[in-house]
């Protein structure tokens, strides 16, 4: 009897002693984004330099990527598909909106980016399910440039400041 109440005073400690492990396990579950059935999370870091990452749309096997950004990290991100049905998504998984901050469908190809705060991104390519199309997915490609060359300035901006040898038309007559 004695050996029974000691083994179950033992348990109950274990059992309390564990609760706070699983609020923090729960904590954890809850930061990590919903996916669609059968998609697959893959969490990828920052490449050194330009990394291509390649997958197929299919609803119910598509890859979805996971990339944690610091303050101040200045990324260009291209999608591109034979299909033009595909398409891609990114949200700030920082952020408490639902909606994607950038969606090729409306944004164009390209997401050139400085981030503002540490944060994650979670990319998400997909097959758009609500036109008529074939086949149930496409190849993609989704470049990643952690270094993009700096924006081209137009060329009144680019011109050198300092002396002319002929100065504009315009100002010639003054």
């Amino acid at each position: 009897m004695r050996a029974a109440l000691i083994g179950l005073s033992i348990s109950i400690v274990a059992l309390l002693a564990n609760v706070p492990a699983y609020g923090q396990d729960a904590e954890q579950q809850q930061q990590l984004p919903q996916l669609d059935r059968g998609e697959k999370l893959e969490k990828i870091a920052l490449p050194a330099v330009l990394e291509k990452l390649t997958g197929w749309t299919k609803f119910g096997k598509g890859k979805v990527y996971m990339l944690p950004l610091k303050k101040g990290q200045h990324v260009r991100i291209t999608f591109s598909s034979k299909s033009k049905y595909a398409y891609m998504a990114i949200f700030d998984l920082s952020s408490s909106e639902d909606e994607s901050f950038f969606g090729t469908d409306e944004d164009g190809n390209t997401a050139d980016v400085t981030v503002n705060e540490d944060t994650t991104w979670l990319i998400k390519p997909y097959y758009s399910r609500v036109t008529r199309r074939r086949g149930l997915g496409a190849p993609y490609e989704i470049l990643i440039d952690p270094n993009p060359p700096a924006t081209q300035q137009p060329p009144d901006q680019q011109k050198d400041k300092g002396p002319m040898l002929f100065p504009p038309r315009a100002k010639q007559g003054q």
